[in-house]
């Protein structure tokens, strides 16, 4: 019912929820290519909308990882073999995460990961940290659990326990995965490669494979997006990724901002 009530196109309904949502959550209209709230079709259109040209610089390169979102840090770290720590010491392991994949589990072992929640004012768009071809994605079906930091706090494992995507790639400095996790009111998550995911909600995991296609997704591009907000984790399994000293629980991080890159002895030889 939400996810129609976001699409409604009766002019007046969503002309008001536009406006009142852009009060209610201070929304900044100086980087939004279009502020205008009569210009979009519905309030969905809203929420994903576009950015201006130049309003999220890529301070990408050779060996570095960039934010893939904009929002707020919710933890970042190395995994304890193959568990992810967040915080108050939860945990959720990474095969469940991935959906039961054991070779994933093991390939990201000892990796590291930087998880980023995404409050509803917030761009919702996600790009791509680092250039990769893409493996594969996951679709793994749960629950709808809100993602705002107080509940990720009460309910042991969350992340493994909502519905999510997973899409895994093979970059420069080893694998990537990119978790979007959905929460209340995120019935729809979509791919740059192949539009919506979900809805509708499945009660089977769903597997696809894309080995053969060759889909390069470039430093900063489109990867997915979410028709309401949520969280991001995205988990890289090169052990040799540092992040960038002022990114910390609570930071506020942009898009395309640089948050981390590999040693440089290994970035050479990369």
């Amino acid at each position: 019912m939400m996810l129609h009530a976001t699409r409604f196109r009766f002019t007046p309904w969503k002309n008001w929820q536009i406006r009142w949502f852009i009060r209610r959550y201070g929304v900044d209209l100086s980087v939004v290519a279009d502020p205008a709230p009569a210009s979009y079709p519905h309030f969905n259109a809203f929420f994903t909308r576009a950015l201006t040209p130049g309003a999220r610089p890529l301070e990408g390169g050779r060996g570095t990882v960039v934010a893939p979102a904009d929002g707020t840090i919710a933890a970042v770290g190395s995994m304890r073999g193959r568990n992810v720590v967040h915080a108050k010491n939860h945990t959720y392991g990474l095969r469940a995460l991935f959906g039961g994949d054991e070779h994933a589990a093991a390939e990201f072992r000892n990796g590291r990961f930087v998880t980023i929640y995404l409050a509803p004012r917030d761009y919702h768009r996600v790009h791509m940290p680092i250039t990769g071809r893409l493996r594969s994605m996951v679709y793994v079906p749960g629950e709808l659990f809100s993602v705002n930091p107080a509940t990720v706090d009460a309910i042991e494992g969350l992340f493994a326990r909502n519905e999510r995507v997973v899409s895994f790639f093979d970059t420069d400095i080893g694998p990537l995965a990119v978790t979007m996790v959905g929460a209340v009111f995120v019935g729809c998550i979509e791919l740059a490669w192949c539009g919506v995911v979900t809805p509708p909600r499945r009660r089977e995991a769903l597997v696809e494979h894309y080995e053969d296609r060759k889909i390069v997704l470039e430093q900063g591009c489109e990867l997915g997006r979410f028709n309401m907000g949520s969280t991001v984790i995205t988990m890289l399994a090169n052990p040799t990724v540092e992040w960038s000293p002022g990114l910390k629980q609570d930071a506020s991080v942009e898009t395309g901002r640089r948050i981390g890159e590999v040693r440089p002895a290994i970035a050479e030889h990369a």
